[in-house]
């Protein structure tokens, strides 16, 4: 085998599946066609329960250093209004304002000291595989050859050749609006109005947010610097384009002028972005040894979620292949990808779709929809759920078994964990991306019910201030595969994580068990 996974696609979900491998002891091979790294802007940053993730992983900090513009008040889109989180204490939707090149420079550089195999201007032209291994064709500076590995992941993007190559179907919708987004900076002879709103001569004035028109949608957001602004439109257009082309200035002003009917003078460019939405969804995320992750596996009609998405993904895969590779997976681990990003991107085609519905209608039963939405949005409970769904916080993965604690399939709460060594935390415990038993009451016979699987999954005593269990199970994506409700009787507790270790971590070794 000339590696055990090859991953077809070096954007941010290919490279997050390479950290994730490399970490976990396997050799991943990423082949990407492009022969350098995007230059292009696309996505502007990170948002929600990825954020959270790369925290656990000790990422996130070397993350925010690279940030150049300052992190933003949690204020997002959602469909042409706004979810504001502001004015909440602890809000549940956080940014990193961290455009795509940056990104993917960023985890190129974890690749490498990782000790990862990227290799550019290498595209893949088919695939195929057998019981024990996949094969791909690939074209590359010096001619075609093959390379083969017990697994191939494509995350090469929504025109992905690996689905095709697996006959996989990938149903769903392509709407016919096109989007343009832009930070630019403002020359002197535009207003900028106290609040943020703009006087546009031959239109008035535009206030900061949305403003619906005959034609579609303008946008307009601010900075910590008042002559630089973020605008925003979207209408529908016959025209069919390729994202990966640029888009100028002189293209964005023009779609200006047919929004407003009125020229917006412009200066320096800072970012300039085109994309067009579609909802789609693989059929199923695994054919045999071929498996999908990001844009490969699901569109989204909605700005800021994709790469939250794909990223999420390829952490869920990761540890799942790890163990497949290292022959000590339990039968169907694999599978349990699909079933759980699959229901994480309906999840998140739910509340995309629904966004489509709020922004693209015009009418006078349209506007007041956007009105009632954004008064019910004014209440804490209602602002908090959209928040967890927006974040991706409300996932529960379905868990084998008949019994659940509530924390199940859960991502695991960073807890504050008092040790005989010091003050830790369940994110420090994840850094290493290994498995953890964390026995939060001292139960030495929940661990002892654990002989057997030491040398897969981490053993953790530690005392916590409001325990939400006596023990749990994390996985290496810091979701809970089980809990041992508080006093639980070992009589019910002991058998119950023996099973959830063998359906998560494979049979115990025979010489523990």
């Amino acid at each position: 085998m000339d590696a055990d996974v090859i991953i077809v696609g070096a954007g941010p979900t290919g490279l997050m599946l390479a950290c994730e491998l490399r970490s976990a002891g396997v050799r991943p091979l990423v082949l990407e066609r492009r022969p350098q790294r995007r230059d292009t802007p696309k996505a502007g940053g990170l948002g929600g329960q990825i954020l959270e993730l790369l925290r656990y992983r000790g990422l996130l900090e070397r993350f925010e250093q690279a940030c150049t513009d300052p992190i933003p008040a949690p204020r997002f889109p959602f469909g042409g209004v706004h979810l504001d989180f502001t004015r909440l204490p602890d809000p549940p939707m956080h940014a990193l304002p961290l455009p795509q090149q940056l990104l993917e420079r960023l985890l190129d550089e974890r690749v490498e000291e990782l000790g990862a195999e990227v290799r550019r201007g290498h595209q893949v032209a088919g695939v195929s595989q057998d019981d024990a291994a996949v094969t791909a064709e690939v074209h590359g500076p010096d001619g075609t050859y093959r390379v083969s590995a017990r697994y191939l992941v494509g995350c090469d993007g929504a025109r992905s050749r690996v689905r095709d190559r697996a006959g996989i179907g990938f149903p769903g919708t392509t709407y016919p609006e096109v989007n343009r987004l832009a930070q630019v900076t403002l020359p002197d002879t535009v207003t900028v109005l106290g609040d943020g709103g703009l006087d546009v001569p031959g239109f008035g004035t535009i206030q900061a947010g949305f403003t619906q028109t005959e034609r579609g949608m303008f946008g307009l957001g601010s900075s910590s610097d008042s002559r630089i602004v973020s605008l925003y439109t979207n209408e529908d257009e016959a025209t069919e384009y390729d994202d990966d082309a640029p888009m100028t200035v002189a293209e964005f002003q023009a779609s200006i002028r047919r929004l407003l009917g009125a020229d917006l003078p412009v200066g320096e460019a800072h970012r300039l972005s085109r994309f067009t939405f579609q909802a789609r969804q693989a059929e199923r995320y695994r054919h045999g040894r071929i498996l999908l992750a990001g844009d490969a596996a699901h569109l989204f009609p909605a700005t800021g979620v994709a790469i939250n998405a794909g990223m999420l993904d390829a952490v869920n895969l990761a540890w799942k292949l790890a163990a497949a590779v290292a022959g000590g997976a339990s039968s169907g681990l694999l599978d349990t990808y699909h079933r759980e990003r699959h229901l994480a991107g309906a999840r998140t085609l739910l509340h995309t779709r629904a966004q489509v519905a709020l922004r693209r209608a015009h009418d006078p039963a349209a506007e007041a929809l956007r009105e009632l939405f954004q008064e019910l949005l004014t209440d804490e409970q209602p602002l908090r759920r959209m928040g967890a769904l927006l974040s991706g916080a409300d996932i529960r993965y379905p868990m084998p078994g008949a019994a659940h604690h509530p924390l199940a399939g859960a991502f695991a709460p960073d807890l504050t964990l008092h040790t005989d060594q010091g003050v830790t935390s369940v994110a420090e415990l994840m850094r290493p991306a290994r498995p953890v038993l964390l026995d939060l009451a001292d139960r030495s016979d929940l661990r002892e019910a654990a002989q057997g699987w030491e040398r897969r999954v981490d053993v953790r005593t530690a005392k916590t201030g409001e325990r939400p269990a006596d023990v749990l199970l994390i996985r290496p994506d810091a979701h809970i595969a089980w809990a041992a409700a508080v006093d639980e009787p070992a009589g019910t507790a002991a058998p119950a994580l023996r099973q959830a270790l063998s359906d998560w971590f494979g049979a115990p070794d025979a010489d523990d068990a």
